[in-house]
């Protein structure tokens, strides 16, 4: 009879990675870095004016509330197919990004790439052995921690207090916390000696399918900040288990499967397909490799 490792399916209390919010103080420049430049779509849908954008990516989003301006302490990764093809939108949208933060170079295994105000992308093509049936998507958002936090833990805090699938791992670049956010994603800690800047609200949003009781641990324990409604609550310290320590800042924009967004379909473009070359059928951008 055939053996397999059942556990690899595992996906634990968190199922999704829903969006990653930065607020931008100019449409305008998100549109040129975002949808010129990564080749993303804009959700055709929802918050389609001038006080906010929402940008597919995949089954992912970035939320882009026009109202100020957030940089992540840290790195979203994206995976994006054709690195030729982005970095040729990527230089194409530079003229329209001068005298801002935007930036880009190749490395050995992805494009690094700085959004208008200092937000770092690791963009990777894809690659079943690194990111499964990946072909557009946010597989990881990667956060500085400062030198010495307890990387075990902040996978304590997950396992414990959010029911996740956690752990301390290490690679060429050194160890680091990680916590599963769905099948094809996860959130990951990692120590810096460079100065950090004050948290500035950033946030991810995570779907939790037991969303009382981790509600019921943090409300415990005084971490929520706040009652979005029935199908919502957010907080913002990852905490020593032990001690309720702080040991990082990030807010959590918590949902239920219940939530009315849940499993939206989103659309994705095909950004190579323009007016000059359109063929029907292939303006629709794949987020799964077939």
């Amino acid at each position: 009879m055939p053996q397999f490792d059942r556990s690899v399916e595992d996906v634990g209390n968190i199922v999704e990675l829903g969006h990653v919010n930065v607020r931008v103080p100019d449409q305008g420049k998100a549109i040129a870095y975002y949808l010129m430049g990564l080749g993303l779509t804009r959700d055709p849908y929802l918050m389609t004016g001038l006080e906010n954008m929402w940008v597919n990516v995949g089954r992912g989003q970035f939320h882009l509330p026009t109202r100020g301006t957030d940089v992540v302490r840290g790195t979203v990764g994206l995976v994006i197919p054709d690195r030729e093809a982005l970095l040729r939108r990527l230089g194409h949208a530079q003229k329209f990004l001068e005298g801002t933060k935007f930036s880009f170079r190749e490395t050995e295994d992805a494009v690094e790439t700085t959004c208008p105000w200092g937000n770092r992308m690791r963009v990777h093509e894809p690659d079943p052995a690194r990111f499964g049936g990946m072909r557009l998507g946010m597989p990881y958002v990667e956060f500085d921690i400062p030198a010495g936090t307890d990387l075990g833990a902040i996978a304590r805090f997950y396992v414990e207090i959010l029911g996740g699938i956690a752990g301390v791992a290490k690679d060429e670049r050194g160890p680091y916390a990680w916590a599963s956010t769905s099948a094809e994603s996860k959130v990951t800690f990692r120590e810096t000696t460079a100065k950090l800047p004050e948290y500035d609200g950033h946030h991810i949003q995570i779907t939790l399918a037991d969303f009382s009781g981790p509600h019921r641990k943090l409300q415990e324990r005084g971490l929520i900040s706040e009652e979005s409604d029935q199908h919502q609550y957010r907080f913002l310290d990852i905490v020593d288990v032990d001690s309720n320590k702080p040991l990082f800042r990030v807010e959590h924009e918590t949902r239920s499967m219940r939530h009315p967004m849940f499993g939206r379909t989103y659309v994705n473009r095909n950004p190579e397909m323009t007016n000059r070359n359109f063929v029907p059928g292939y303006e629709v951008g794949l987020w799964a490799l077939s």
